[in-house]
C-alpha cells in the first residue's frame, strides 16, 4: 500500500504516551505514516487534526481521529494481535485496563508532581516520589512470580505501563536502582533492552507540510 494511503500517526519520540502507540502499532504490524511533532512548535495540520493538541493522535483511513494513547493501542491490536497482548495468561483484558488506569491516574499524577514539582503550586517532590513508589511496589509484588505483569509473556499492560516507569526511573536513576524492587528492576531492564522498545526509538526529523512521509514501522 502506498504510504499516502496509510493512517497518519502524530508522535513525539520521547513522550511515553506516544511510545505506547508506537509499541502497539509495531506489534500489530499496522503501518502508518508517522509525523514527528515538535511540541513547542506544533504544525497547523496537527492542530487541525487533534482536538486536544496532544500526541499521540491517529487519523484512520476512514477519517476517524483517536487521540488517547490507550485507545490507539487497542485500535491497532484489535486489528491484529499476533503476540496476544490483549489476551493475558492470567486475568482478563478488564483486569489489565484496571491496572493501566491506576498507572494513568494516581501514579502519573504523582510522577508529574515529582518530576516537575516547580510547575505545581505546593507540590513536594519527596512526598510525590513516595506516592509513586507505592504503585511501583505493587508492580514489584505482581512480578514476584511471573516474568510480566499478567503472566510469562508480554501483554498490553506491560507495554502501556513500562514507558512511565522508565520516565520515573530516569528522574533519579541512582535512587531508583537502589530500591528494593528486584523484580521491577529486572522487568524494566528487560523492557529497555527489548527489540520492542529499541524498534520504536529511532530518531525522526520534525514533520512539516509537504515533506516526505515516514513509514512506521519501517519494514
Amino acid at each position: 500500500m502506498s504510504i499516502s494511503n496509510l493512517p497518519i500517526l502524530y508522535s513525539f519520540r520521547r513522550c511515553p504516551y506516544a511510545m505506547r502507540a508506537r509499541l502497539a502499532m509495531a506489534s500489530s504490524g499496522q503501518s502508518c505514516a508517522l509525523r514527528e511533532v515538535v511540541l513547542r512548535d506544533k504544525v497547523e495540520e496537527f492542530l487541525q487534526t487533534s482536538p486536544s493538541a496532544t500526541v499521540p493522535t491517529l487519523k484512520t483511513l476512514e477519517g476517524k481521529v483517536i487521540d488517547e494513547s490507550l485507545d490507539i493501542m487497542i485500535w491497532a491490536l484489535s486489528r491484529n494481535d499476533p503476540e496476544g497482548w490483549l489476551a493475558p495468561e492470567h486475568g482478563s483484558l478488564d483486569d489489565m485496563l484496571e491496572l493501566i488506569y491506576q498507572s494513568d491516574g494516581d501514579f502519573k499524577t504523582a510522577l508529574d508532581r515529582y518530576k516537575y514539582s516547580t510547575r505545581y503550586e505546593g507540590a513536594d517532590s519527596v512526598v510525590e516520589k513516595a506516592k509513586a513508589a507505592d504503585f511501583l511496589q505493587e508492580l514489584d509484588n505482581r512480578l514476584q512470580n511471573s516474568s510480566y505483569l499478567f503472566g510469562d509473556r508480554i501483554t498490553l499492560a506491560d507495554m502501556a505501563i513500562a514507558p512511565f516507569v522508565r520516565q520515573f526511573a530516569n528522574v533519579d536513576r541512582d535512587w531508583f536502582d537502589g530500591q528494593d524492587w528486584p523484580h521491577l528492576l529486572r522487568w524494566l531492564d528487560g523492557f529497555l533492552k527489548s527489540d520492542h522498545f529499541n524498534a520504536i526509538m529511532d530518531r525522526y526529523p520534525r514533520w512539516q507540510s509537504g515533506e516526505p512521509l515516514t513509514r512506521f514501522p519501517a519494514s
